[in-house]
């Protein structure tokens, strides 16, 4: 099924179960008021919001149709509009390995063996259609498009090969970075923080059967395409090149505690060794271009500028609907 979240002017938004084409949606505040409240008791509410996605694709059904409307993405928030935690790892070390190879330095062995992973913001994520908004273009302003999964609540020290039966749905994202105000935090040795604004995320998340055979509990096996400007960025596959999958990323962020419901987990920038497969963001089309070229070409984002990202199933169906944002300067 796929789930979002209505603006209401509230923080939480209201929980809406929407279409698989996109086209339409029903409020499920009666089942669930939000989807922190769903996540939170989901072997009641999930059989109940799945009766309303049935009835709403079948059409005709009386409880769906006095609650259905016709769906546009600059209604939505984010579908989980803030998280108890948001936490984001390097999965695709391709994309590592490049970013230090630019830089001239080489890729630690441990970095092969154990995941890198980080604790974002997450009092507050936005939507899809909602603006990218920075201070000045000189912060370095950057896309990352990548698939993220929503997990229920996960034990503390949950193995890897259990940690699948948590996930509870997948999301795209777009993880904006501010590539020019990295450097100086990382060298502080304390991590990122203004250099990580908020995250926006894709209309819908998603149950992991509705990408069918291309999520094999593990990894999604689909590209994610992005686009600046109109112009193709990359369509890296998601399940190629993921060197630690989703469980085995639960399984390191469950190692010392437990994982409440809600929790955000996403597994990095989409890269692919293969580079006619193109790049998840500016940065490593950069990187690529000084490798190559000793010096990038390609600008980080500039004020007007738009970003789309979104994922396609084997049929051209989006299957969360697009990230279409646009970078605007704050007032």
């Amino acid at each position: 099924m796929k789930l979002a979240t209505l603006k209401d002017g509230t923080r939480d938004g209201t929980l809406l179960v929407v279409s698989r084409n996109l086209k339409h949606a029903a409020k499920a505040d009666h089942l669930a008021p939000t989807l922190q409240s769903a996540l939170d008791d989901w072997d009641y509410a999930a059989p109940l919001l799945e009766q309303l996605y049935n009835e709403i694709n079948d059409g005709g059904a009386p409880s769906a149709s006095s609650r259905a409307f016709s769906l546009d993405a600059k209604q939505l928030m984010a579908p989980l509009a803030r998280a108890y935690q948001w936490l984001d790892a390097s999965a695709y070390l391709n994309h590592v390995e490049l970013v230090r190879k630019s830089r001239g330095a080489e890729m630690p062995p441990e970095f092969k063996r154990d995941p890198l992973m980080y604790q974002g913001a997450s009092d507050a994520f936005i939507g899809a259609c909602d603006d990218i908004v920075c201070g000045s273009e000189d912060w370095g302003i950057d896309l990352e498009a990548e698939l993220v999964v929503i997990l229920g609540d996960v034990p503390m020290g949950t193995d890897a090969d259990k940690a699948s039966q948590h996930i509870r749905l997948l999301a795209l994202v777009n993880d904006v970075s501010l590539r020019n105000l990295i450097p100086a935090e990382l060298a502080k040795g304390f991590g990122f923080l203004n250099g990580k604004p908020w995250t926006a995320f894709s209309p819908v998340a998603v149950t992991p059967d509705e990408l069918g055979e291309a999520w094999d509990g593990k990894r999604a096996h689909l590209p994610l395409v992005s686009h600046v400007n109109g112009e193709l960025l990359g369509k890296p596959n998601c399940g190629a090149d993921m060197v630690f999958h989703y469980p085995r990323l639960i399984a390191h962020a469950a190692k010392t505690r437990a994982l409440t419901a809600g929790t955000v987990l996403g597994a990095g920038t989409v890269s692919n060794r293969d580079r006619s497969t193109g790049c998840g963001c500016l940065a490593e089309k950069r990187a690529i271009e000084t490798i190559e070229h000793d010096k990038p070409d390609t600008p980080f984002l500039k004020f007007g500028d738009r970003v789309r990202i979104e994922m396609l199933d084997a049929e051209g169906r989006s299957i969360f609907g697009a990230i279409d944002q646009r970078v605007v300067q704050l007032s």
